[in-house]
């Protein structure tokens, strides 16, 4: 039975560490919440009531790690340097998300992908992390993790076109937001992060790292 994986990625959204599960969970629940304002001074028995946003998705799963051997002669490895350490390192803030201009750092996102689940891309909100099993000299061997992911992107949010391209090939335009990358654009729109060069051309780029939020990249057909 394929393995789940939980992958941090780069901001060129490549996985660039994987952590394979030792024991796939036994159930996976998604949650997903909506806000709602409510008028202060109804003329009814009822508020009206207003949407206001939608809420991301949640994930949330329980992990099994045991790495614990029989036998007199059985090394036996720790628990949280094998598995739940790397883990839990993708809560700490990454040098390579920190913002050139604020300085600002965040954690990575990272992918959980398992089965006909191909990729949730999302951040890790919160581990719980219980150790059940130590050896004589308290080196732990048995884990069970509780986690929580948060999706950051909504996958069904559509592809903006150009109404003024007046071409064939169906180009799109894409509003450039605070933290992308061409990389990351050619990965949103061609499912390949090393297809930025057709970009660039496109859009006559000259110095390809320095994309201004706001700016409006024509997106061509590969």
């Amino acid at each position: 039975m394929a393995k789940a994986i939980i992958a941090r990625l780069n901001k060129a959204n490549q996985e660039v560490e994987k952590v394979e599960v030792l024991f796939n969970p036994k159930e996976l629940t998604f949650s997903k919440t909506n806000s709602w304002t409510q008028d202060k001074a109804p003329k009814g028995n009822v508020p009206a009531t207003e949407f206001t946003s939608g809420g991301p998705t949640t994930l949330k799963l329980q992990l099994y790690f045991d790495t614990y051997k029989n036998g007199k002669d059985a090394k036996c490895d720790d628990v949280v340097k094998k598995y739940t350490g790397k883990l839990c390192a993708m809560m700490d803030v990454d040098p390579d998300w920190v913002d050139k201009k604020n300085k600002k750092g965040r954690p990575p996102t990272v992918r959980f992908r398992w089965g006909s689940i191909v990729g949730f891309d999302a951040v890790i909100t919160s581990i719980n992390q219980r150790f059940t099993l130590f050896l004589s000299d308290g080196t732990p061997v048995r884990a069970v993790l509780d986690v929580s992911f948060q999706e950051i992107k909504d996958k069904k949010e559509k592809k903006k076109t150009n109404p003024t391209s007046g071409s064939e090939g169906g180009e799109r335009v894409w509003t450039v937001r605070e933290g992308d990358t061409l990389p990351w654009i050619a990965f949103t729109e061609y499912n390949d992060p090393t297809e930025w060069r057709p970009i660039a051309e496109a859009n006559h780029l000259t110095h390809v790292r320095r994309l201004r939020p706001g700016m409006r990249l024509m997106i061509p057909s590969v």
